[in-house]
């Protein structure tokens, strides 16, 4: 969940995915972890640079092999905590490709239950990605919740990145 800015922060595939699998390698040195690092990252890039979910949806399960055949509403009755990168993450990109907003894309995540935090930060990534900017009632929430170092380091990789326009308007 922590590979997000990956996909936001480099302009290939290739510097992505090997980007992630660094980021991934420190902490959680094991195949499936790097696995779903880089699936995630890759899927972020995809959505920024492609707008495509059918692209994302393919390039996802060639280079990964994931199952996103499903749906949320496939996933959610039999879906429980499950800490596995495989467990997870395809879950969290099938909770993207089944929304029609931001919102709605963390919305279907968290409905999964589980480890939901986990779903909606790689779920919230990919559809950042994809709709484009977090809505301001959202963002003035998070701007409220974090202590003010944390929210200028998100500020400050909004701005460079493009992925906020203005986080201190007023209007939503």
């Amino acid at each position: 969940m922590r590979v997000s800015p990956i996909g936001f922060a480099f302009d290939s595939a290739e510097s992505v995915l090997q980007e992630a699998a660094r980021t991934a390698e420190v902490s959680h040195n094991h195949p499936e972890s790097v696995k779903g690092a880089r699936a995630t990252a890759l899927a972020i890039f995809l959505a920024r640079t492609t707008r495509n979910k059918s692209i994302i949806r393919e390039e996802v399960v060639d280079r990964f092999g994931y199952d996103l055949s499903r749906t949320v509403d496939d996933i959610r009755p039999s879906y429980g905590f499950d800490v596995s990168c495989q467990g997870t993450v395809p879950e969290a990109i099938i909770s993207f490709l089944d929304s029609d907003s931001y919102e709605d894309a963390v919305r279907n995540a968290v409905s999964l239950g589980g480890d939901s935090d986990t779903l909606a930060c790689i779920t919230g990534g990919i559809a950042e990605a994809y709709y484009g900017n977090v809505s301001l009632r959202i963002l003035k929430k998070v701007k409220e919740c974090l202590p003010h170092d944390l929210w200028t380091i998100t500020e400050k990789f909004c701005r460079k990145f493009g992925t906020v326009e203005d986080t201190t308007a007023g209007n939503e």
